[in-house]
């Protein structure tokens, strides 16, 4: 059996590496077919803090087999004994924060109080919202001399990011099993080890053998296999645009469902009479939240012309009282990125932006200084940043906010909707009444009002390039069933 680090685990880098040597597959841990091993790096030392097998299709197969096995009785299951499995799921979960939050701080570098928060207690609310969801849910309804019922989609494979690791999986089986699919789920090989926790807590619930099956590996072996099993019914994925087209093309094959939630490039509007000290604060803070590392991250900053200097001032002096740190510090508010190669991509779209001839606010591509161990990117903000710059239009991924100047509040929009993506947004203003007319003029899933608060039960997706289909609540849920109309 593989070993567990158990809920007493340190909130600190110390302690022996994690070893899992086993996925959870049928009910059981087993053995992989192969017998290579993943590496886990703490972001923060550089080292070595985990490790955890190489999955293969052999793996994936045994996966998908075990949830086909399982899905009859599954789906037969009273709705509301799986609604009660998803809350002890989440009671399960929520025992364990501490844990699940304390190894996504070292894999990923979310500031540890952020991450008890957002890391460890939305993956428990993911399976605890289950109960109010399928009440939102029309499971029949009579349409002429038809029945019209859902159903589950079958097999659901899932393939989930780094970013937002326990969560992005816990948003996509909750809603899966409260709907009576299985599920087959490989988890990112660079911050799995939270995975492994969600796999014990089912274990020690006792969902029926192959509801529930884990396997990690890499994208191109074990995400492909997913994608192209013919015991998969439906894939969902989160993760970068290139990825998601591939896992589309691979799943057509056997003409599987598919839902995408790709990447972003998130505008905030602010509006020329919104209060600037407030917006320009809030949008740091939602810009570099995760160091930057979200999908929705408001990442383009649009302010009126004529503010602009008003609003370099603020956000340099926003960044001047940041601290960059060990994510276990209690004053830190932003940690590292999750590996050298994510560092070395952002610290280029800082060279790159500066190439472009963008104004260079706060920060730079140099490491911050006295932290020169560990995957740190300083904050960034740039300003004179014109819409067709590369670091206007292409996901990013780190902390780095760029002021875009705009004209009139026509212009605005149409910088704002001026990408390939349409993922999230923001919009400040006075008067609240026009900045509902101009959140519905964004062409994006998700819009928020002068810093309103992310809500996990709303639809979360986007249009365009960010993807198809939608995940959290009830609508999250109607992606996992299917629909038949019984004519009486």
């Amino acid at each position: 059996m593989a070993t567990q680090a158990g809920p007493d685990v340190r909130l600190d880098h110390g302690g022996d590496p994690i070893e899992r040597d086993r996925f959870y597959i049928g009910g059981e841990w087993t053995p992989p077919a192969g017998d290579g091993t993943i590496e886990v790096i703490d972001a923060t030392t550089e080292e070595v803090m985990g490790r955890v097998p190489e999955g293969t299709p052999e793996d994936v197969d045994r996966a998908a087999r075990a949830a086909r096995a399982a899905f009859p009785g599954w789906s037969a299951t009273p709705l509301a004994e799986r609604v009660e499995a998803c809350t002890a799921i989440s009671h399960g979960l929520a025992a364990r924060a501490d844990e699940i939050a304390a190894i996504v701080s070292r894999e990923v570098g979310m500031p540890f109080g952020l991450s008890r928060t957002i890391q460890a207690g939305l993956p428990a609310m993911d399976f605890g919202a289950m109960a109010q969801a399928v009440d939102r849910i029309v499971w029949e309804e009579e349409v002429g001399n038809s029945l019209v019922v859902r159903e589950p989609v079958g097999v659901v494979g899932g393939i989930t990011p780094w970013n937002y690791p326990l969560h992005q999986i816990c948003a996509k089986v909750a809603p899966a099993l409260a709907a009576g699919c299985t599920t087959v789920v490989k988890c990112s090989e660079v911050a799995p080890l939270s995975a492994f926790v969600l796999a014990e807590v089912v274990d020690e619930v006792g969902l029926p053998a192959g509801a529930f099956n884990l396997v990690c590996g890499y994208g191109p072996v074990v995400g492909e296999a997913i994608a192209a099993h013919p015991e998969i019914d439906m894939v969902s994925f989160t993760g970068s645009v290139r990825a998601g087209r591939r896992v589309q093309e691979v799943a057509a094959g056997t003409v599987k469902r598919v839902a995408l939630e790709l990447g972003g490039k998130s505008a905030n509007v602010v509006l020329d009479d919104a209060p600037l000290p407030d917006a320009v604060v809030d949008g740091l803070g939602k810009c570099y939240l995760n160091s930057g590392q979200t999908c929705s991250a408001l990442t383009r900053m649009l302010v009126p012309r004529e503010r602009l200097a008003e609003a370099e001032q603020i956000a340099a002096a926003a960044v001047e009282r940041l601290e960059v740190g060990d994510p276990f510090a209690a004053s830190v508010r932003v940690g590292p990125l999750v590996s050298a190669s994510q560092r070395e991509r952002v610290r280029g779209y800082i060279e790159q932006g500066t190439q472009e001839g963008a104004k260079l606010v706060a920060g730079g591509a140099e490491p911050p200084e006295g932290l020169e161990r560990g995957f740190f990117v300083r904050p960034t903000v740039f300003s004179e940043v014109s819409p067709e710059m590369a670091i206007a239009q292409e996901e990013i991924f780190g902390p780095v906010l760029v002021l875009i100047p705009y004209g009139d509040e026509d212009e605005a929009v149409e910088i704002a909707n001026g990408t390939v993506y349409g993922l999230a947004g923001g919009v400040w203003s006075g008067d609240p009444e026009r900045a509902r007319r101009v959140a519905r003029r964004l062409r994006t899933g998700q819009v928020e009002i002068n810093g309103a608060t992310f809500n996990p039960l709303a639809p979360f997706g986007g249009y365009k390039q960010s993807g198809h289909g939608r995940e959290l609540g009830h609508h999250g849920l109607e992606e996992f069933l299917e629909l038949k109309a019984i004519q009486l």
